[in-house]
């Protein structure tokens, strides 16, 4: 772990509830796709936040945080980063990152901001040419609030063996109901696959328990939540 002063470089909106950040390093930094840092707020106050960015794009740190006004954990984080030229942050930490060896295809499952987590590891794939087959589910409220399902998208038209299944809770056009819920149709048995996940504890939890009945090989079921949860 290595702490390090970042510059600020831009705190810009993806939507009304979620802000794209982007810090500059003093130095080339070294971590894998889907492992997260801390922002430090005080000695006794650092913030967890997951890596968006992709391990090759080690001169940038790009994080995705959800702070809508009621949620004042992630909100004082971006009323601090927009109020200072730089921050202080600890990385890497994590042990849910991309298998990049693993011959198993694999599924990875965002709820909401989660996304950040699974954007670092698409970009860690692509960089390394991986071609595993892979099930991206991306679970959000709406199509607002899924602020960068075109990039998702543009991912599935580019690689054949990479296929995006967006689920809402409230769009009645569009596939309806929960991520957890869509796997758990879409799929007989996982126990052949490498999942990922990442979203509110209480979902991370709840995934476990369907995905059990499924058939999952905990071993090959990855989340940072799963190193607090029980």
């Amino acid at each position: 772990m290595t702490r390090i002063s970042c510059k600020i470089a831009s705190v810009t909106p993806f939507c009304d509830t979620v802000f794209k950040v982007c810090l500059t390093p003093p130095q080339a930094i070294q971590f894998q796709g889907g492992q997260y840092l801390t922002i430090v707020m005080g000695e006794q106050d650092k913030r967890p936040f997951s890596i968006a960015s992709g391990p090759d794009r080690n001169h940038e740190i790009e994080l995705h945080i959800g702070a809508a006004v009621a949620e004042g954990y992630a909100m004082e984080v971006i009323e601090r980063l927009k109020s200072s030229d730089s921050i202080e942050v600890e990385l890497p930490f994590g042990d849910a990152q991309v298998r990049l060896d693993s011959q198993r295809p694999r599924i990875l499952i965002a709820g909401g901001t989660g996304f950040s987590y699974i954007n670092s590891i698409m970009e860690a794939l692509i960089a390394a040419g991986d071609t595993q087959t892979t099930f991206l589910y991306w679970g959000s409220r709406d199509n607002d609030a899924m602020y960068l399902k075109q990039r998702a998208q543009q991912w599935a038209n580019e690689h054949a063996h990479l296929h995006f299944i967006p689920v809402f809770e409230a769009e009645a056009s569009e596939r309806q109901g929960t991520v957890i819920d869509a796997v758990c149709e879409d799929f007989v048995s996982l126990k052949d696959y490498d999942v990922y996940i990442a979203g509110r504890f209480e979902m991370a939890g709840a995934a476990r328990e369907a995905f059990r009945q499924k058939g999952i090989n905990e071993d090959h079921l990855f989340g940072d939540a799963f190193a607090y949860i029980k």
